[in-house]
């Protein structure tokens, strides 16, 4: 009788005790529901193997579904695989006579980036509003069964187990732990890459480290129109220094040019406007909004600037996809440095900082007189898409991180590589886009003037390889990790890469690695590139000229 009170007693304890985490395994673990974690899932299971797909967001696609919808394209040649089958499945959208709901097809323009935006012929369009693009990959994840584990937000201090070089498993603030045989990095910012100890880099490499000619400092280059074309006061009181700075304006140098710094080129969100009255929302005066934060833009429009309405780049259904422009607008400058290696708490408090910022700048050009009347009556046209993030109050959900880490891997693509004046070893992808670099900071003058420093656009002649030593750390760093987004990498040559239809074909051939790693028993690094490459060339890659 003692024996069976005993074992009672030990099943109520047992069984009244707290339920050990869950444990998930498969093949592949993918961190980041980005376009490249997406195709790489995608890629994975077409070669047989079992993924999950742990998704810090909710919303699938990154910035591709986050409100870049006037597509960052360059040679679209080049643009193949699984890339060039989601821009297929726009076209095949808007074919559709009831996509169509605010605009007639033929009243649209086609407006592209150099190009139409449908390109009847190949049956492809790259140009699209924010909520086409996230179905799109949703029907990626209903068609190939893939696993989503979404809000699952890794444990960036010690969610990280390593054995022999290699990561065992991943273990998520909620206390869910994934297995894997090999992992893929697929985020914006690179934290499982550096939770893994991977070496990375964040800001500018002086020009030095790589003999390069685009990075560091640059103070005095203006590529693009987004610097004060005028002299302009930095201070409270036009020429007295005596009044402080106007808001917006660092107190710091600039520093010397050519050499290197922490500094990031500027965050934004990607706003869809709707200019149809019956689809959008007025712009609303933010709590905290403050109209001297913004009396610098009113500075530039009393010089005579003019050029507001330049990236309102036309989407579908009288939308915008509004990038910044000129001198002062949507980019905040120099107020995501410490983004990359923030705590979760704090990237949150940045992601509020700059939706509060370009809010305020909205309702600012809306409202305040010190606007032309002219644009605020243009302006009046529009408000933000009242179909478009619908469960964010009509905001984009994705920031955009146009630069945080970036890995040091077994090769670092350099401008040397993008610009053509070397030989890219085993490419797995193509790039064609400008060395385009936003600004990264906004400094006073010698003589008092305001002026923005980090624009640039340095065009590559022909389109080039990327190679496959971008995506892979060093072997004795970890020897079963790729990394699609975050790649190895100088800020200039980041600047190219860093197109949705880049990471999308490097998300695809991370995976397609990572299945005939797992194959072969062996270390990414240690891969046979030419069964790859042939893995990736019959998935229809484009992967040199």
């Amino acid at each position: 009788m003692r024996i069976i009170f005993s074992l009672f007693l030990s099943f109520l304890i047992f069984s009244c005790s707290k339920p050990s985490e869950p444990v998930f395994q498969a093949d592949i673990i993918i961190y980041g529901g980005t376009s490249a974690g997406i195709t790489a899932a995608v890629q994975a299971k077409k070669m047989g193997k079992s993924v999950i797909v742990v998704s810090p967001d909710v919303h699938l696609g990154g910035l591709s579904s986050g409100g870049l919808g006037f597509t960052d394209t360059g040679n679209k040649a080049v643009i193949g695989g699984l890339a060039r089958e989601f821009y297929h499945r726009v076209y095949l959208h808007y074919e559709q006579d009831s996509a169509w709901k605010w605009q007639k097809r033929e009243e649209y323009g086609n407006k592209g980036q150099g190009t139409p935006a449908i390109d009847g012929d190949n049956r492809t369009m790259w140009i699209f509003e924010p909520h086409v693009a996230e179905q799109i990959f949703e029907d990626f994840v209903k068609e190939n069964q893939l696993e989503i584990h979404r809000d699952e937000w890794l444990d960036r201090d010690s969610g990280i187990t390593k054995k022999e070089g290699k990561i065992t498993e991943i273990r998520t603030l909620s206390g869910k732990t994934y297995q894997g045989k090999v992992f893929i990095d697929a985020t914006y910012e690179g934290d499982l890459m550096a939770a893994a100890g991977v070496s990375y880099h964040v800001g500018r490499e002086s020009n030095s480290v790589y003999g390069e000619t685009w990075n560091g400092v640059q103070v005095g280059v203006y590529q693009h129109r987004h610097y004060f074309m005028d002299s302009i006061s930095a201070y409270r009181v036009a020429g007295d220094s005596s009044s402080g700075l106007l808001p917006e304006i660092s107190a710091e140098p600039p520093g010397q040019n050519g050499e290197g710094d922490g500094r990031l080129q500027a965050y934004n969100f990607r706003m869809a406007l709707s200019r149809n009255p019956d689809n959008r929302v007025p712009f609303a005066k933010p709590e905290n909004y403050d109209p001297a934060r913004y009396e610098l833009l009113g500075r530039v429009y009393a010089a005579g600037w003019d050029e507001t309405f330049w990236k309102y780049d036309p989407i579908p259904n009288l939308k915008t996809d509004t990038n910044n422009h000129g001198p002062f607008s949507t980019d905040y400058i120099g107020k995501n440095y410490d983004y990359p290696e923030a705590n979760y708490t704090r990237r949150k408090e940045i992601i509020k900082e700059h939706e509060d910022y370009q809010k305020g700048l909205m309702y600012f050009l809306a409202n305040d007189l010190s606007v032309p009347e002219k644009v605020r009556y243009e302006l009046a046209n529009y408000g933000l898409a009242k179909d478009e993030f619908v469960d964010n109050g009509n905001w984009p959900h994705q920031i955009y991180v146009r630069e945080a880490r970036r890995m040091i891997g077994a090769y670092v693509m350099t401008e040397h590589d993008v610009l053509g004046a070397k030989e890219v070893p085993q490419p797995v992808g193509m790039g064609s886009y400008s060395l385009d670099s936003h600004n990264t900071q906004r400094f006073v003058t010698p003589g008092g003037f305001v002026q923005n420093e980090g624009d640039i656009g340095v065009h590559p002649e022909q389109p080039y390889s990327i190679s496959y030593g971008t995506l892979v750390p060093k072997k004795e760093e970890c020897s079963n990790l790729l990394v699609p987004v975050c790649v190895s990498s100088s800020h200039t040559a980041f600047g190219s890469i860093r197109m949705e239809p880049v990471f999308m074909i490097l998300g695809q051939s991370a995976a397609a690695a990572a299945a005939l790693a797992i194959d072969g028993n062996q270390a990414v690094q240690a891969l046979d590139y030419e069964k790859l490459r042939q893995v990736l060339l019959e998935e229809k890659q484009v992967l040199e000229n």
